[in-house]
């Protein structure tokens, strides 16, 4: 009876509440690296190939965690996941102020915060949600809760800014940590029983069956590849684009200017993302993203750069930003339900990452070969065009599977 009381206050609400606010707090430091790229760099005489690199290991790490991060939610409840990625979280943050050297920066910024993320980020605040909402708001409340995680990206960077003014990027960085030390007691809102995370009494029970059915089925994978062109869009963008303004002749002040609006705008298009993906195909406002997202490349590429233009792209990518994330999430939850959606939207989160590395480590390692990121921005054009493709076929229908029934759309 007690322990019921104590599960009682831990509703729909509050755990939409603790995970959009995890969220908040996890995306919006992640989404602040890309203004320590040039006063790391510069203080300790690196490349942008050598942050670059940290920042590219990061997200293949967090890639490849993801589905263990996710297991672990599936069958012990998101919040023992939220409260050991929060500690890992901090801890690379804190060694990063420290970091002199690539090998330390690595150790940091790539392995201790990509730990951290792959147990404080959307897979695993999306399948606590998405165990306690009915079917049929499942699309909106993750659409909420990626809304109000954006509202982090827009209002840590004028802040992180600020901080990197005032006590320089160490002291900065600390002050991150600070923050980041906040989704901890976050945990406890998102606790499950074991029975809510569907594991009562059986644990591993259907994992390897609900993964093997996933792995045959043709949606799974061109779900996956078109999330891996969504990681490559936002990690280039997100850590290249301050010094790629730069060399435009753009100050700092309107990188991080950009930044926010993709984190504000990002605010809309992930609601709106949501609330349209509970009414219509949610694969077909996939391709339509991705068109958008070519459109959009496209047009900053060839048209002149200035402050105006370079507003107008963080806008309207801003919008487009991490839209894809409830309707491909939504879309697995339709396809092969609830019960294991951490862990298997874990492994479509790893093809995401595998893009956010190539982006990441790619958009350093052209700069340095040719002295400037045009060829990149091509290459995420032509990306876009094929993932808008891929997701064409895709059909949005329950799959046939081995222990459970099917559960209506999202």
């Amino acid at each position: 009876m007690r322990r019921a009381g104590a599960q009682r206050w831990r509703g729909p609400a509050v755990v939409l509440a603790a995970g959009a606010l995890t969220l908040t707090v996890s995306l919006g430091i992640r989404h602040a690296f890309g203004l320590f790229l040039e006063p790391m760099s510069r203080d300790n005489g690196w490349t942008r190939e050598v942050f670059a690199f940290a920042i590219a290991l990061q997200n293949l790490v967090w890639g490849a965690a993801q589905p263990f991060a996710g297991r672990l939610a599936d069958r012990h409840g998101a919040g023992r996941a939220v409260l050991g990625g929060s500690v890992l979280y901090v801890a690379g943050l804190l060694l990063m102020a420290t970091a002199h050297g690539a090998s330390t920066l690595a150790l940091s910024a790539g392995v201790l915060v990509g730990l951290g993320l792959s147990g404080t980020s959307y897979p695993i605040v999306f399948g606590a949600i998405s165990r306690c909402t009915a079917p049929e708001r499942r699309s909106l409340a993750t659409g909420i809760a990626m809304a109000v995680g954006s509202l982090g990206q827009f209002a840590m960077l004028p802040g992180a800014l600020a901080a990197i003014d005032a006590v320089g990027w160490a002291g900065a960085l600390v002050a991150l940590a600070g923050l980041g030390a906040g989704m901890a007691p976050l945990s406890a809102g998102l606790r499950e029983r074991p029975a809510a995370a569907g594991v009562a009494g059986a644990p591993g029970a259907g994992a390897r069956e609900a993964l093997a059915a996933a792995l045959r089925h043709r949606g799974f994978w061109l779900l996956s590849f078109g999330f891996l062109v969504c990681g490559f869009h936002v990690v280039f963008i997100a850590t290249h684009l301050p010094a790629f303004l730069a060399d435009r002749g753009l100050g700092p002040r309107a990188g991080a200017a950009v930044l926010a609006l993709v984190g504000l705008f990002n605010i809309g298009g992930s609601y709106c993302a949501g609330l349209l993906g509970g009414r219509t195909s949610k694969p077909g406002l996939l391709v339509g993203l991705y068109l958008l997202r070519a459109a959009v490349i496209a047009a900053f590429v060839l048209a002149p750069v200035t402050e105006g233009s370079a507003y107008a792209f963080g806008a309207a990518m801003g919008f487009l930003w991490l839209s894809t994330v409830p309707l491909t999430n939504g879309t697995i939850a339709t396809l092969f339900g609830t019960r294991h959606l951490a862990m298997l939207g874990g492994v479509v989160f790893f093809f995401h990452q595998v893009g956010a590395f190539l982006g990441g480590w790619l958009g350093g390692r052209i700069y340095v070969a040719t002295g400037s990121y045009d060829l990149v921005w091509w290459i995420s054009i032509a990306l876009a065009l094929l993932a808008a493709l891929v997701n064409v076929p895709v059909r949005e229908a329950p799959a046939a599977r081995p222990a459970a029934a099917p559960e209506a759309a999202a």
